[in-house]
């Protein structure tokens, strides 16, 4: 897909589109280690505002690209990296890096920079400004710079004049390439796609809480984060709204329009939604689910039409589609339950200091982690305790508009909760009932920041190991190994009790309000290889780069938690970590034997004697009792461990069997390649010199034919055409009327001599004769002109030939 950048904007410079014949070659390039690259020399750190945390770096996981904007020069710089080489420890960098420049000069500070999932498109976000940049899309290239198009979103909404309206967060859909989910100050959440119109939204969400906090303060009523949901049942379709006072908001269904789905996943909802919403009692339970069902058919047609297929497809492409007479609701708040029991909001401002700052969806497992950072330091670590369902408000009809073909184009609605609400009940079997999902309280984690209310706060998911978060503050990064999840714990064959979550610092860049310490860092990403390695990549605001190996991370991190376990009393067995691969007892070895005390007559015993038997048994008891026992652990642990190895062994030999096919199938097929390439290459040099043979023909150099000759030779093409015929048929029918006319006076002619009277039908006869023979002329003299023409055209014809 191509983006939407035919926009007509002012200060748009042009270059001649030129081939990148400038670039560095491979010769040229230098790989270097990472943290070791030139572009990351160190400079007097930049000045960032202290209420944003900046992230000036992106990832291309599909082409491993590291981009890092540049804030001095306003540009771009993509350096292309391996991971694990030379070494599995070591990530090199090729030098120098390519550099990418805006068509349009940017008017504000970028302080975020995102990229999509195929890597085609970076977004440049800033207090004053969001734009997207085009990274296939290049228009020139000059001095090393590549010249990509660049264009903002929202142009006719988002920072126009003294308008205060400012965006809060942006993310790109995970279902999507194309689509951008922006929140607003203004309470409005608008999905783009970037595809068809980049500056009006294809859905705009106005959020109408009518029950948050009973907070006064203006701060309380206002947004602040938003997330899109994992790929599981209803979350899919659900945007998690965060506000300031810490309530969390849940709109569902929303799906952008175009966007690709797995087909298992939707046919399980499918399902799920039949088999649960319509079997129930309630009969408010039962339109609930059917209205769900309508919008499963009409999103996804091929659920309907499933049956016409023969083979079942991979994904489907949601319709564009919206509910002409209901608009989507906004569930929430989520309420906290503890122990069975509804907790009241009463007693936050007590636990939590300052404002939410951001917010975090992480799904582990089976569980749906809903992650709240304040603006004091503290996590609120919350889990979903039911299923999310989709909700809608019936006779709120949304505003839709629908292009030529009645195909829906974009729609605004106003998402309010609900106008009737139940009471929510824990012990109710039904479910579509229209209760928003309850939280579950995990854990609140007190990062022991400085006292100073910051909302300089991010999280990030690990990729390695979901349980494990990144916090990234001013002080450092610090990591968050969640040990207990309601649901992924109780599914599970492992009996593991609940342990609340371990904090540990991966990295200090200062904290308080000494000005000694490193400068905070400007980006922070984790970095994820095939092989299952992973990294932590890191740069400061004084341009310094930091790379971390998790693995490294991981046992420091395993070694201390064993030692706070062990000072708690808990065995070392007890301890599983995601690099256990068999149990820590054996892992330890065998247990130490203590011999009995020997006497001082003992070295003249014999091994015949009484002693000396009964002394071999004692020995020999303790030896089996202690190394055969864990000979036996051993055997049985590499056992159990032998098919799972064996299994990766055959797929990897699979793999090798079927990529040896594939190169051989290249090469029988190379020379019939070469084969075809030289006949290409052949009818190439025929073409051009049967090229050059055409414009050496002597009738390209002729002056083109005057009025008079043109006008003589249409004339000539009319007589040739119609007259010539006419003729050929006027003189056979002169001919067959004088044989008539012959015939007849031959048959009345007498004897005797008359004296001969002038007869009428032979002056007629005399005038058709002469008239014969003007026509006779006429012809003749037609023919040699037609054969004049014909000679003319041949001679014409073997002078271009």
């Amino acid at each position: 897909m191509r983006f939407a950048l035919d926009i007509a904007e002012t200060g748009r410079r042009r270059f001649p589109a030129t081939k990148a014949s400038n670039s560095v070659s491979k010769a040229d390039v230098e790989w270097v280690p990472l943290q070791n690259h030139p572009l990351f020399s160190p400079c007097e750190a930049a000045d960032f505002a202290d209420e944003e945390l900046s992230n000036l770096i992106a990832w291309d996981e599909s082409s491993s690209r590291l981009y890092f904007w540049d804030v001095k020069d306003e540009c771009l710089h993509r350096i292309s990296v391996r991971l694990g080489e030379p070494d599995p420890s070591s990530v090199i960098a090729a030098s120098p890096s390519k550099l990418l420049r805006p068509d349009v000069p940017l008017d504000f500070e970028v302080n975020k920079i995102t990229i999509n999932r195929e890597g085609s498109a970076m977004l440049l976000v800033g207090v004053e400004g969001v734009q997207v940049v085009d990274l296939y899309g290049r228009t020139s290239v000059e001095e090393n710079a590549i010249i990509c198009r660049n264009v903002s979103i929202g142009s006719e909404i988002y920072f126009i004049g003294n308008n205060p309206l400012t965006v809060l967060q942006i993310s790109w859909h995970p279902c999507s390439n194309m689509h951008v989910g922006i929140l607003s100050s203004d309470s409005v959440f608008r999905i783009f796609d970037l595809s068809i119109d980049i500056g009006k939204p294809e859905q705009e969400f106005y959020l109408e809480p009518l029950q948050r906090s009973k907070s006064t303060h203006a701060a309380a009523l206002c947004p602040v984060d938003f997330s899109f949901g994992g790929d599981r049942m209803w979350d899919r379709f659900s945007v998690f709204i965060l506000f300031s006072d810490g309530s969390c908001f849940i709109i569902c269904a929303v799906v952008p329009f175009g966007s690709v789905y797995k087909w298992e996943s939707i046919l399980e909802l499918y399902h799920d939604t039949q088999a649960t919403g319509l079997k129930s009692s309630d009969p408010n339970a039962v339109n609930n689910a059917c209205t769900a069902i309508s919008w499963l058919e009409a999103t996804f047609p091929d659920l309907v039409q499933q049956h016409r297929y023969t083979g079942k497809p991979k994904t489907l492409k949601a319709r564009p589609f919206v509910f002409s007479d209901s608009s989507v609701a906004l569930q929430g708040p989520l309420s906290n339950i503890h122990h069975g029991m509804n907790n009241t909001s009463g007693d936050k401002k007590a636990v939590f200091e300052g404002h939410a700052v951001s917010f975090l969806y992480n799904l582990v497992g089976k569980d749906s982690i809903l992650i709240t950072s304040w603006g004091g330091g503290q996590l609120q670590i919350d889990a979903l305790a039911d299923e999310i369902q989709p909700l809608w408000n019936s006779g709120s009809a949304p505003k839709i508009y629908f292009g030529s073909s009645d195909q829906v184009l974009s729609a605004a609605t106003i998402c309010e909760p609900p106008k009737e609400k139940s009471l929510l009940k824990l012990d109710d079997p039904s479910a579509w009932l229209g209760h928003p999902p309850p939280l579950l309280r995990l854990a609140v984690v007190d990062l022991a920041l400085s006292k100073k209310p910051t909302s300089t706060l991010a999280m990030i998911p690990d990729p390695l190991d979901p349980k494990r978060v990144f916090c990234v503050h001013a002080g450092g990064i610090d990591s968050i190994i969640l040990h207990f999840l309601p649901f992924t714990s109780i599914t599970s064959s492992k009996k593991e009790r609940m342990r609340p979550p371990s904090v540990l610092p991966v990295l200090t860049t200062g904290t308080g309000d000494d000005v000694s310490l490193p400068p905070p860092l400007c980006g922070c990403l984790p970095v994820l290889d095939p092989f299952g390695n992973s990294w932590i990549f890191g740069i400061t605001s004084a341009n310094e780069c930091v790379v971390l190996q998790m693995e490294t991370i991981l046992r420091s991190d395993v070694d201390k938690l064993r030692e706070t376990l062990l000072s708690d009393g808990e065995k070392m067995g007890d301890i599983e970590t995601p690099y256990t691969i068999i149990s820590q007892d054996l892992l330890v070895g065998p247990k130490p034997i203590l011999l009995p005390a020997l006497a001082a007559t003992s070295s003249s015993v014999s091994a015949d004697s009484i002693e000396g038997r009964s002394m071999l048994n004692q020995y020999f008891t303790l030896v089996h009792e202690n190394y055969v026992d864990y000979a036996y652990k051993v055997y049985f642990e590499l056992q159990h461990h032998g098919p799972q190895v064996k299994k990766m062994l055959g797929n990897q030999v699979s793999r090798i069997q079927a990529i040896q096919n594939k190169l051989l199938d290249v090469e029988q097929n190379h020379e019939k390649i070469e084969d075809q390439i030289d006949e290409a290459l052949k009818q190439h040099s025929a073409l051009e010199d049967r090229l050059l043979r055409l414009k050496n023909l002597p009738g390209l150099h002729k002056k083109p034919l005057s009025k008079a000759e043109r006008d003589f030779k249409s004339e000539l093409d009319r007589l040739i055409g119609i007259e010539l015929g006419a003729l050929h048929s006027a003189i056979e029918a002169l001919n067959a009327r004088l044989k008539k006319h012959q015939l007849s006076q031959g048959k009345t002619k007498s004897p005797e001599l008359r004296t001969p009277i002038r007869n009428p039908a032979e002056d007629e006869m005399q005038q058709l004769k002469s008239s014969l023979e003007k026509l006779s002329l006429l012809n003749s003299e037609n023919n040699r002109k037609v054969k004049l023409i014909e000679s003319t055209l041949k001679r014409s014809k073997e002078s271009i030939d």
